[in-house]
């Protein structure tokens, strides 16, 4: 008895008290939550982009238990004759649609799983282009940002020089006095003015250390036709799931609900880390902009 399959007896004799003749079925799902919970900081390195390897790792470190998973189920071994339902756990779909058909006790089984999986991947699908949907816009609005920033700091220009002068009046004390507080409130302007292309200068800076890398129309159009293409690639668990045996089917949808649920979980906690930077940054600019106005 390997390692894998002793594992697997053991904590389906810990639930067989509550789920009966399906214990090992729930091990198996409990056994892959196992696993990607040991690969979880895997994982969240590959989300960060630490290193190009570190994308690939959970996937292949997966391999070898899924291995072990379809050869416990598909050669000779105590765990054949264990059943989720009504159907054995080494079944596979041809062999339940042998026994009663695409509608008979087993074949609502494996129904059942292609259904749970084709929903896991409907999810995965949406996410992914909605994430390829979100990339391009961040890239294009990279690209505006410095032109934007370009066009307010020329727009200023005028401003200031319009500030430095002040048209004469009539000679004499009076038009000398007026003449001298118009050159002050001119300086006045001048400075605040500064202060301000200042302020957005650095800010522009910030913004533009901070952005995406800006891409080309054929890099974005790529990105485009990926976005909408790579998602579809999750159904493809659902034809592997029809030609494994039944053990290995549950594997697969528990792994796959597992990444499609982590990498949410992840993206979210960008996001709301995202907006927690952002809100001081805003708050700093508005305050200064303020101060420079008095």
């Amino acid at each position: 008895m390997s390692v894998f399959t002793h594992l697997v007896v053991e904590l389906g004799r810990l639930l067989e008290p509550v789920l009966a003749e399906s214990a090992t079925a729930a091990a198996i799902v409990l056994f892959t939550v196992l696993v990607r919970l040991a690969l979880h900081p895997l994982s969240r390195a590959a989300f960060r982009g630490a290193t190009p390897l570190a994308g690939c790792l959970p996937l292949l470190l997966q391999l070898p238990v899924f291995f072990l998973m379809y050869q416990a189920f598909s050669s000779g071994g105590e765990l054949l004759s264990h059943r989720l339902f009504a159907t054995p756990l080494g079944s596979r779909w041809a062999d339940a649609l042998g026994e009663g058909g695409l509608f008979g006790a087993q074949g609502l089984v494996f129904l059942a799983l292609f259904g749970v999986i084709a929903v896991v991947a409907a999810w995965s699908a949406v996410r992914g282009r909605r994430s390829a949907a979100a990339a391009a816009a961040a890239a294009a609005d990279a690209a505006e940002k410095p032109v934007a920033a370009q066009k307010s700091a020329a727009a200023r220009r005028p401003a200031v020089g319009s500030g430095k002068t002040k048209p004469g009046g009539k000679a004499g004390a009076g038009a000398r006095a007026r003449a001298a507080a118009g050159a002050g409130a001119g300086v006045a302007a001048a400075a605040g003015a500064r202060a301000r292309a200042e302020g957005g200068h650095r800010a522009g800076v910030g913004a533009g250390a901070a952005a995406v890398p800006e891409l080309s129309a054929e890099q974005q159009e790529v990105m485009r036709k990926l976005g909408g293409v790579l998602p579809l690639l999750s159904f493809g668990t659902l034809i592997t799931a029809a030609v494994v045996p039944l053990a290995a089917g549950l594997y697969l949808l528990t792994t796959t609900a597992w990444a499609v649920a982590e990498r949410a979980w992840l993206e979210r906690r960008k996001a709301r880390a995202a907006a927690r930077t952002e809100t001081p940054g805003t708050e700093r600019a508005v305050d200064g902009a303020a101060r420079s106005s008095l």
